[in-house]
């Protein structure tokens, strides 16, 4: 697999960065009309929200979330096709024309298990609830629909050529959802994607991130009393702990940019068996999908090895793999554009309070005001999580943004984010992205040109020869993954 390398990529962003986007912004009669198509839909936006956060669905688990985005987006008009990938809770929604080019909007929707939370700023658990939207991916989904409903609404009334597309996308959280959808080929003829996610502040700055492919590891032995029979046993314990004395050595003869991260999720049950089986959960990670892929192989090498110096078996199960995000500087600065001009995020008195008294309880406390900022635009950095985001900005052009639906200094995957995504100020954060989202839109609708040169773009990173194989492999997708 090519990649772009470091010192190309930056002479190719400076020069983008010294060349004017082709686009002229939207007046201000177009951007009125698209902000009041958003603004008509957001009461339904936020009772949908709302009741996707009360009834959090985990990963391939979406079926109501999927049913709800589903109906909401046929009521406007658009015709929906789910199952797409072999996922059951995945589905694509057009409206439009096929003679244009083909905007693609990405939804998620799946909760995390462990984060019961009431919309209250203080750690209070919902009876009946086990999980929670502590990543905000009701508010992806649902503000998702929003901005894809108000731009299908305005290229109609303005007469543009194109498609309105929706991706419903199950399962980021471990699942690896969105590479099962570029996998199957459902996004080989979009011309550009946008998407956004729930957050603390308010960015469209674009960089990568890293890729990653996780897996099972399952050793088997044989069982035996570790008093009375010893000798009779062949520990598949000893052959996991020997497949992790090899990573920890290995650290060292690896790019220093990799991660590599495990649990022994299955050890034995008692400490007088000679544990029969045994099995490891392990992820690997870099920017570069060939060094994952390199990594991961000696990894593999690496515990056959030890099966075989123990005596034992091994089996390996891919579960997840991602890409690293493809950023694109100009799709970048146009979100950048629209998110400014967008009609900005308020917060009322309640608001506030709520806010604060919520901020007491988190570790950093940057100052509220960071909720109605934007921060300065950047291109080019590298942050240190996966998303299979990734795998799409390969396939096509690919731009997001975040949003402050949260409260500043909000961690994802923490109660405070549950609590703060079940109420106004979430909402609120929802339809700003969803303004930002649509505008973006139309200006490329209007201006194919501008979709010519993220394209442009988008190649020159690509490099010669790239050809996209998923990460995820062969495997069907693993639609069982949240299910114990």
């Amino acid at each position: 697999m090519n990649k772009i390398s470091a010192s190309a990529a930056a002479c190719f962003a400076a020069i983008l960065a010294a060349a004017p986007l082709l686009a002229a912004p939207l007046t201000d009669e177009q951007r009125a009309a698209i902000e009041e198509g958003v603004a008509a839909y957001e009461p339904r936006m936020m009772d949908v929200a709302q009741q996707i956060w009360q009834n959090p669905e985990l990963g391939y688990l979406e079926t109501e979330t999927a049913a709800l985005l589903i109906s909401e987006l046929e009521g406007h008009g658009f015709l929906t096709e789910a199952g797409v990938g072999d996922m059951p809770t995945a589905f694509v929604a057009r409206r439009g024309s096929g003679d244009g080019p083909v905007i693609a909007i990405l939804a998620e929707m799946d909760a995390l298990p462990g984060f019961s939370q009431a919309a209250v700023p203080h750690e209070e658990a919902v009876a009946g609830l086990s999980s929670g939207h502590a990543c905000g991916h009701h508010l992806f989904g649902a503000g998702s629909v929003a901005a894809a409903i108000a731009l299908a609404d305005y290229a109609e009334a303005q007469g543009l050529a194109g498609e309105v597309r929706l991706y419903g996308t199950p399962a980021e959280e471990g699942g690896s959802g969105k590479a099962y959808l570029a996998r199957s080929g459902a996004l080989d003829d979009v011309d550009a994607v946008l998407h956004w996610h729930p957050g603390g502040s308010n960015s469209a700055s674009q960089g990568a991130s890293l890729s990653n492919v996780s897996a099972k590891f399952r050793y088997r032995g044989q069982a035996a009393h570790a008093a009375l029979a010893p000798d009779q046993g062949r520990s598949a314990l000893d052959a996991l702990e020997a497949t992790t004395f090899m990573i920890n050595l290995m650290r060292e003869h690896v790019p220093q940019e990799a991660r590599i991260h495990y649990v022994i999720s299955n050890g034995g049950a008692a400490p007088n068996v000679v544990p029969d089986f045994a099995e490891l959960y392990l992820y690997v990670r870099h920017q570069d999908p060939a060094v994952v892929a390199d990594i991961y192989a000696r990894i593999q090498r690496a515990a056959e090895g030890a099966a075989m110096g123990t005596e034992t078996e091994v089996e390996f199960e891919r579960i997840s793999g991602v890409y690293s995000v493809l950023p694109n500087d100009t799709l970048g600065r146009l979100m950048d554009q629209n998110l400014r001009a967008a009609t900005p995020i308020e917060w009322d008195a309640d608001e506030t309070a709520f806010a604060r008294e919520l901020q007491a309880t988190l570790r950093k406390q940057p100052d509220i005001s960071e909720a109605f900022e934007i921060e300065d635009y950047d291109f080019g950095g590298v942050g240190y999580y996966s998303s299979d985001v990734g795998d799409v900005s390969w396939i096509a052009p690919t731009v997001g943004l975040s949003t402050a639906t949260f409260v500043p200094g909000t961690p994802q995957h923490s109660w405070q984010a549950v609590a703060a995504g079940g109420m106004s100020i979430g909402h609120k954060g929802t339809a700003y992205a969803a303004r930002a989202l649509a505008a973006t839109g139309a200006e490329l609708l209007q201006t194919p040109e501008l979709i010519d040169q993220a394209k442009a773009e988008f190649l020159n990173a690509w490099g010669e020869g790239f050809e996209y194989e998923a990460l995820v492999g062969d495997r069907m997708p693993p639609l069982d993954y949240r299910v114990e």
